[in-house]
């Protein structure tokens, strides 16, 4: 289950300073490369929530920020300092806070913790204050502070897409779609729409639901407390894009579909949300597999609030024959580990703890997974090959290089790359977020079948 992100509106309870200090906390354990998720866990629980939302935005503006630290404080500061600093120049870029109250109070964080620097942290942010129109302009200058992204990311998209690389890398800025998937064992999203709009939450159903028939689109993030119906199971959290993975797995192919009872692989299953479409679908014999054990009992929780069972294997799916009981799958899922490019509008952070020289690392895993899986699927049976990626050499590449060595494979129409951008980038409305609301995040999806 994909927990919404939160906004950069979200009311923030505790005082600004001490949800700066956390930030500030928050920014140097990802520098460090740490992921956001693991550093929040630092936060006492009553400035989590606040503390995520700062967070969620600087991460989003860093790469302009640490460019005007750089022009405004060419010495790099000791590490907290910095994080501190960059963190009140992020939130100064936007129009959340009174910029003379978001001083003060980055003043007052520096005094908490780091007396000595309180200064220069009010130094630092007058004078951006006074020439701020100058020093976005000179930062301008620097892709990844005109972007926000790395410039390795940014090149690498410019290749991959050249017509849309600027429009994805605009979409990681916005605020994503909070997409419920509703449990077609119990209800219908149609059904369900109206049980929301009882209860004074606003959704609507995707325009095109042949890909995604279970979603619904709020118009507005909300705690999983007041879904109606969440905690008996009747829906979950799970991005359009990502429900299409089971959609994908079921669907008919040359007029035939899974046999009740078929017995199928959720490779890499944790957190459990494809594992729990799959068995709201259909009557099936699921056997999940996650390299984590602590990842891989969100699924069982999953399942547990669903009321749906698998056999959960805590086990390296490249390594088939350190778990396989040597019964064939009449179909595999491999949701394969990836960048996650594709999603991070919603982990922000991920830009910033990714290198280029990953992907490749990245791609040799996607291959060895899907040379070690293939054999345990029957002949005729199917392969669903997906990654939360934009990047093509984790998508249309690994399929490719994947086909050309594999002559019992035969690739089946599939939708290939999703990309979380309006079709045309020309049309003037791209930059209109109230279109991106519908779109899922960015995925790649195959579907293979095994000839005899």
């Amino acid at each position: 289950m994909t927990s919404p992100s939160p906004s950069p509106a979200t009311p923030l309870s505790l005082p600004l300073w001490q949800l700066l200090a956390g930030c500030a906390d928050a920014v140097t354990a990802v520098s460090n490369g740490q992921s956001l998720t693991e550093a929040l866990t630092a936060c006492r629980p009553a400035e989590r929530p606040g503390v995520q939302a700062l967070s969620f935005t600087v991460l989003r503006r860093i790469g302009r920020a640490q460019a005007l630290r750089q022009a405004l404080v060419p010495k790099k500061p000791a590490p907290w300092v910095d994080s501190l600093i960059i963190s009140a120049l992020a939130l100064a870029c936007g129009t959340e806070y009174d910029e003379h109250t978001l001083v003060d109070q980055a003043v007052t964080a520096a005094k908490r913790k780091a007396e000595r620097a309180s200064g220069l942290v009010n130094a630092v942010l007058r004078r951006f204050l006074r020439e701020r129109d100058a020093l976005m302009a000179q930062t301008d200058r620097d892709l990844m502070a005109r972007y926000n992204h790395p410039e390795w990311w940014i090149t690498r998209l410019r290749k991959d897409w050249p017509d849309h690389w600027e429009a994805l890398l605009n979409v990681n800025q916005a605020q994503p779609p909070m997409t419920l998937r509703v449990n077609a064992r119990k209800t219908t999203a149609g059904a369900y729409l109206q049980r929301l709009q009882d209860a004074g939450i606003h959704g609507h159903l995707l325009p095109d639901a042949a890909h995604a028939p279970d979603a619904i689109v709020l118009g507005a993030a909300v705690p999983v407390s007041r879904l109606p119906g969440f905690e008996q199971g009747d829906v979950s959290v799970q991005d359009a894009s990502a429900q299409l993975a089971a959609t994908l797995l079921l669907a008919p192919i040359d007029g035939q579909t899974l046999p009740s009872g078929a017995r199928v692989l959720d490779a890499c299953a944790a957190p459990g949300g494809k594992t729990a479409h799959l068995l709201e679908q259909a009557d099936l014999n699921v056997t999940a597999v996650d390299a984590d054990p602590e990842r891989l009992k969100r699924v069982t929780d999953t399942l547990n609030r669903l009321g749906l069972h698998a056999t959960t294997i805590a086990a390296d799916a490249s390594q088939p024959d350190k778990w396989w009981d040597g019964e064939f799958f009449d179909a595999i899922l491999l949701d394969a580990p990836c960048s996650a490019s594709g999603i991070v509008r919603r982990h922000p952070d991920v830009r910033w703890l990714r290198r280029d020289s990953d992907i490749a690392n990245l791609a040799r895993t996607q291959d060895a997974m899907l040379t070690a899986l293939w054999p345990k699927l029957k002949a005729g049976g199917r392969l669903v090959y997906c990654t939360c990626s934009v990047f093509k050499q984790e998508g249309q590449a690994r399929i490719d290089a994947f086909l050309q060595r594999t002559p019992s494979a035969r690739a089946m129409p599939s939708p290939g790359h999703l990309l979380p951008v309006v079709e045309y980038p020309d049309d003037p409305a791209l930059a209109n977020p109230a279109l991106l609301q519908d779109m899922g995040d960015g995925f790649f999806y195959a579907l293979l079948i095994k000839t005899p």
